[in-house]
């Protein structure tokens, strides 16, 4: 019983799988969620603090950032044979945590600011991905494409209230996508999706600041920040809008049936009887053999065997010579009734073969007979 309920669950299992093991075909929307690691990113910070000059170079800091949460929502379209076209609309959203920095001057300073604040990035990007046939009910996918992501960094130093306002710019940006795919069994246009993207926005930005008062005469103070990266990590679901089509397990034709050789037609008898020892035919005799020859024509006829006995009297020999001539009368007969004389084949047995069993001398009549018989 549980072997056939093991049978039961396992049938119900592969057949969804007979739909899963294709490539994706046709339109198909995604959303996921997940958190987003923004890589540091290294900044130069220039103008003039009243009447100190701060040349590029000489204020140099690395922005550190919290993991944060990130979202995407895309909808694409499948070609059935692995590759897939897929159109992404994405939001990142990481705080600051720290500005490390160091200043060249007169003096030489190494510190660290503590940061409040956020980088935000959204953007849609166009990506071209490929599902990996591994023979598995999972689909490793791999993938890159390109687009365009604006950034919102907005910055505030403890230590310095108001130090930096920023604002947003956009750029062009890359990304490499890898991830897998695992169509649910039961229903199989539903996939979860696990996915990771780095991400990488081809420009730098440039940031103004808002200083405080007692950094009264500054002016043209900008900050430069180099370029972006990210890593993100997301799980998922896809859906695949129209069903894909079922695809039945490869069965192996049956065998056409072969036609069964024809029965083969029994064989028609007629007898023909004569007079004691008499080869000449009677008037029954010649009725019998013309319905023998009517029916050769109606039957697909090979052979007819026209076969000659007598009784027991008479000598063997005498009676051998007799049922010959018997045997000949009718297949004349027969031809005449439209037989071909090349189907029909003479046999002569003599006192043999009786049909009626008797002794030695014996005149019976059911034994002067000839056998007409159809093949």
């Amino acid at each position: 019983m549980r072997l056939r309920h093991l049978l039961a669950a396992a049938t119900c299992f592969a057949l969804p799988l007979a739909a899963q093991g294709q490539p994706i075909t046709g339109p198909y929307v995604s959303l996921a969620g997940g958190f987003n690691i923004l890589n540091p990113v290294n900044g130069t910070l220039q103008g003039r603090v009243q009447n100190l000059s701060i040349p590029p170079g000489h204020f140099n800091d690395r922005f550190q950032f919290r993991p944060g949460y990130a979202g995407t929502v895309g909808a694409g379209y499948g070609f059935g044979n692995g590759f897939r076209v897929e159109l992404d609309g994405d939001y990142n959203r990481n705080s600051v945590h720290a500005d490390d920095y160091r200043f060249i001057g007169l003096i030489s300073l190494n510190g660290r600011f503590t940061d409040h604040g956020a980088a935000e990035r959204y953007g849609a990007m166009v990506n071209v991905l490929y599902d990996i046939p591994v023979g598995l009910p999972v689909f490793p996918y791999v993938g890159a494409g390109a687009g365009y992501q604006w950034v919102k960094l907005n910055r505030d130093i403890t230590q310095f209230p108001g130090f930096l306002v920023g604002r947003t710019q956009g750029s062009f940006a890359y990304d490499i996508i890898a991830g897998v795919s695992y169509p649910l069994p039961m229903l199989p246009q539903l996939a979860i999706t696990a996915e990771y993207r780095f991400t990488m926005l081809t420009a730098s930005q440039n940031y103004s600041t808002n200083l405080p008062i007692f950094f009264r005469g500054a002016s043209s103070f900008k900050e430069h920040l180099g370029q972006q990266s990210s890593d993100t990590f997301t799980v998922g679901l896809r859906y695949q809008i129209f069903a894909p089509p079922m695809m039945a397990p490869a069965v192996t034709p049956a065998p056409a049936p072969v036609a069964a050789a024809p029965a083969p037609v029994p064989a028609k008898t007629y007898l023909v009887f004569f007079d004691w020892n008499q080869s000449s035919l009677t008037p029954r005799a010649t009725q019998i053999i013309a319905q023998a020859a009517v029916d050769s024509h109606r039957t697909a006829i090979t052979t007819i065997d026209v076969s000659g006995y007598t009784d027991t009297s008479g000598t063997p020999s005498y009676n051998q010579g007799l049922s010959m001539r018997r045997a000949q009368s009718v297949a004349a007969q027969l031809v005449a009734d439209g037989v071909p004389a090349a189907e029909i084949e003479t046999f002569a047995y003599g006192e043999t073969h009786l049909l009626v069993p008797t002794g030695p001398g014996v005149r019976e009549p059911q034994n002067r007979r000839v056998e007409i018989v159809l093949q």
